[in-house]
């Protein structure tokens, strides 16, 4: 792997910066996600390090987030916390990772729309936010969203006020501290400094208690038993979720840098991260946009910066951390809301109104789902429908395409004709690539446009590249009604693939003729109307 050392000095600061912001939100994280602050540094240590060595996007800081804390909580109260099964799902997302990026699907994951973006990740800051709404009022948080919220009005009618003023004034630093000093003692940091010197002198709260230190110990795979199912459906989700999250970010990267990231060597490098962290007991990861962004803000640009961000992490984890056993589950909390606070779309939240009504309403439909039924749900849910709801406006787009009247016309030859014989020949362009949302209706647009009058009916497709099995058997279903009503019908303009595609399905072209364009079969049109009998109705055949 060759690394670039160009940009040693800038790859150092921004390493050791961004190492500093992620320790705070690696401790918070692994308290989050059930399995303790230690597994949160260690998935920091392993995504940090080997999606920098291995990744697609140069300067992208990697460690645990949000949306991959909120699947991990899930699978922990549903598993009734059996690390060992939880470590696996880890593991086997990592590897799903790795299988997307050399099957290419890093491509495709860009194509989620917008709406369906923002509606889960604001749906995964409000979960967040819901979950440490009992720790900031110094109560256990329960498991779960649901019973998160049925147990806040018992935590509001038992306040721990000292647990409770120390979360709020850990959210009020991280929202206050002055930008200046910000550039050597990040907000979060000096947030969790202050709760912990505060608690340790003056309070009595919860801390986190006594820390493992030292290199962690290895968690190989365990497979088998009743809840396989929740493991390797947790593993999916983590690993779409986290190549999401992992591309977004890289995103962002590339317009901080003016730089291209490589999709698909990304995901390998994050299924790599993730399964090593499930391997030495850490949490997943993903490409982490606000430490990427201090990164590069810091000087770092190559993925030097990426594993010096993790190096920073191990060397607390050795020598620091009976320290960090003293930080209380309070000042945690606060530093937690300001993630979930931070993950919500407030920039498209307060312009959606103004924008189509229906990305709202999916937007509002698919953090509705990722709030109170999961994840997977919710994504493919939006997916779903964004794509019916673009099939539809593209075919009512074609429908509405359809062009029958002579002043559309070029040629001034097809204009005469068609305005002396309107009432006796229907001639329909077809444009684009007719889809199966179209299809439904073209039958009965056409049979609606036509005048009763009309003898000869011509569908010109040579604005038409290709034709699906559903549009295929709406022109069958146009030719059988023109027969049942004793008029001919004509096609004209078909490429050689939609000549072929049409002859395969149907056994032959279901129409009466077909010439090579328009002109030819309005001339065809016409002199049949002249003389009927020299046009049989029958199988068609080349002009």
């Amino acid at each position: 792997m060759k690394l670039d050392f160009s940009t040693l000095r800038g790859d150092l600061t921004g390493g050791i910066t961004a190492g500093v912001v992620a320790l705070p939100l690696a401790l918070a994280l692994g308290v989050a996600s059930g399995l303790g602050p230690i597994a949160g540094i260690y998935g920091a240590i392993a995504v940090g390090f080997f999606a920098a060595l291995f990744g697609g996007t140069a300067p992208q800081i990697s460690g645990p987030t949000g949306p991959m804390v909120v699947v991990l909580a899930g699978l922990f109260a549903s598993l009734s916390g059996d690390a060992s099964l939880i470590f696996t799902a880890v593991m086997l997302a990592g590897v799903l990772q790795v299988l997307f990026g050399f099957l290419g699907v890093g491509q495709y994951i860009r194509l989620v729309p917008y709406p369906v973006i923002s509606g889960f990740m604001s749906g995964i800051g409000a979960i967040i936010i819901i979950l440490q709404l009992s720790p900031l009022l110094g109560h256990d948080s329960p498991s779960g969203t649901l019973n998160a919220l049925q147990f806040l009005p018992t935590a509001i009618t038992d306040i721990h006020w000292a647990n409770l003023l120390l979360g709020l004034g850990t959210l009020a630093m991280v929202y206050s501290w002055p930008g200046s000093l910000a550039k050597y003692l990040p907000a979060p940091l000096a947030a969790l400094i202050a709760g912990t010197l505060l608690a340790y002198f003056t309070l009595d709260v919860p801390i986190l208690g006594a820390i493992p230190t030292g290199l962690p110990e290895l968690h190989w795979p365990v497979f088998g038993g009743d809840s396989m199912y929740l493991v390797v459906e947790a593993a999916i989700i983590l690993a779409v979720l986290g190549s999401l999250d992992s591309l977004l970010t890289s995103l962002v990267a590339d317009n901080m840098t003016r730089d291209r990231h490589d999709s698909n060597r990304e995901l390998i490098g994050q299924g790599i991260g993730n399964t090593f962290a499930g391997l030495i007991g850490g949490i997943a990861g993903a490409g982490a946009t606000m430490r990427t962004v201090v990164n590069i803000r810091s000087g770092g640009r190559s993925r030097l910066s990426g594993m010096v961000h993790a190096l920073v992490l191990l060397a607390v984890v050795l020598g620091l951390g009976s320290l960090a056993s003293y930080i209380p589950h309070a000042v945690l909390a606060g530093i937690l809301v300001k993630v979930g606070l931070d993950i919500i779309d407030w920039s498209y939240l307060k312009r959606a109104h103004r924008g189509p009504r229906w990305d709202l309403l999916l937007m509002a439909l698919v953090l509705m789902l990722t709030v109170f039924v999961d994840l997977i749900t919710a994504v493919a849910a939006g997916v779903v429908l964004a794509a019916l709801a673009f099939v539809r406006q593209v075919a009512q787009l074609q429908l509405a395409s359809l062009q029958h009247l002579p002043e559309h016309l070029d040629s001034e030859e097809d204009r005469a004709i068609l305005q002396e014989h309107r009432h006796h020949i229907a001639l329909f362009e077809f444009s684009g690539p007719l889809s199966f949302g179209a299809a439904a209706d073209l039958g009965h647009h056409v049979r609606m446009r036509t005048e009763k009058g009309s003898q000869v009916l011509i569908l010109d497709f040579n604005a038409v590249p290709s034709l699906d099995v559903s549009a295929i058997l709406a022109v069958e279903t146009i030719a059988t009604d023109a027969r049942a009503r004793s008029k001919q019908l004509y096609l004209a303009g078909m490429s050689d693939s939609v000549y072929d595609a049409l002859k395969e399905l149907s056994g032959g072209l279901p129409a009466d003729r077909v010439f090579e364009d328009r002109s030819a079969a309005l001339r065809a049109a016409v002199k049949h109307l002249q003389n009927p009998a020299l046009q049989p109705v029958g199988l068609a055949s080349p002009a």
